[in-house]
């Protein structure tokens, strides 16, 4: 292993020991099986290349600092790629065979588990595409799972610092029936044109409104929106909103705190009254806003470069409980070892 300066990791792609494999033929999933290669072999025309038949997962692995190796609330990773999964019909992964290569990749990767305390954690990605080829617009009869986990820092370089953000008007990331609620790939595609003008224009993420009328906050680049205001946690409810297993998770611990919480339409007119706002998803945990900048106006939310109050201790209650700092009172966390 080439050495780590765990610390200025960005979230990007390590090449790591090995990765896990599952193979669906016949009407059934195989046996897990092991591979040191960074490939994989494909018939030109498996769906997966030609109609998108391909959903993906994300979830992180964290060193406590009792030392032992933990990961977060994976049954909820398994469920929504069960919905997505069934969502562009493909088999779903039974939850034993997805927690086993979770542990699996682990286990064979030990030495690129950050050690607690970096501010890096390791991420796993579970993907299923469909292999079998097919010429005519249909789902495919072959599949594959893999797995696979990588050491990486912050989604923002900025880390748990505000960002600015920029309103995108001529875009559109999901139709209201459309796949927005599933996590495959062709919803991140959507959004590669917006982002990279976005980014072009010296901020760090897009802010969709919804695709209908135009008149409600979406999705925050690869994340979901809340705001903060009258001890209120508020974050929109959309049908084609990718449901956020962090955002689920912030609005426990909202509760836990004493906060009220609404999930509901956010018009924009509305963004101007919030105290606080910020990103939410797993690879950003959260993400403080610190303006969002829509044509000629400004929102600010931070004018002296931190976070609000209320998403410090959020994001403290989150982070914590997932390094183990912080007791469990959930039961979200897993021990892999």
């Amino acid at each position: 292993m080439k050495n780590i300066v765990w610390e200025n990791l960005s979230f990007g792609y390590t090449k790591t020991n090995h990765n896990v494999r599952c193979y669906y033929k016949d009407g059934k999933w195989g046996e897990i099986e092991v591979s040191s290669s960074e490939n994989i072999p494909i018939h030109i025309a498996a769906t997966c290349l030609h109609y998108g038949q391909e959903a993906f997962e994300g979830l992180k692995v964290f060193t406590g600092k009792d030392g032992k190796i933990r990961t977060f609330r994976w049954q909820e990773n398994h469920k929504r790629m069960v919905n997505s999964a069934q969502g562009i019909m493909m088999p779903e992964i039974p939850a034993d065979i997805f927690w086993e290569a979770c542990k699996k990749v682990v286990e064979l990767n030990k030495e690129f588990v950050p050690p607690y305390g970096t501010g890096a954690s390791f991420y796993l990605r579970p993907l299923i595409i469909g292999t079998g080829p097919q010429i005519g617009v249909r789902p495919a009869n072959e599949y594959l799972f893999l797995l696979f986990g990588t050491p990486v820092g912050p989604y923002f370089k900025e880390g748990f610092k505000p960002v600015n953000i920029q309103i995108v008007r001529d875009s559109d990331r999901a139709a209201p029936l459309g796949m927005g609620t599933y996590k495959v790939g062709g919803n991140y595609a959507a959004s590669l044109v917006a982002g990279d003008k976005v980014h072009k224009n010296g901020y760090a993420a897009a802010l969709y409104l919804d695709a209908k009328e135009k008149k409600y906050i979406d999705e925050c680049g690869p994340a979901n929106f809340f705001g903060i205001k009258n001890n209120t946690y508020i974050t929109p409810k959309s049908s084609s909103i990718l449901p956020s297993i962090t955002n689920k998770s912030l609005i426990t611990l909202a509760e836990d705190m004493g906060l009220k919480v609404e999930r509901r339409q956010v018009p924009v007119e509305e963004l101007p009254s919030f105290e606080e706002c910020g990103a939410c998803g797993t690879a950003a945990v959260i993400s403080p806003i610190g303006s969002i900048v829509d044509g000629e106006k400004e929102y600010v939310y931070s004018k002296d470069g931190n976070a609000g109050p209320i998403s410090i201790k959020l994001y403290e209650k989150l982070v914590g409980t997932q390094n183990g700092d912080v007791e469990d009172i959930h039961n979200w966390v897993s021990i892999i070892e």
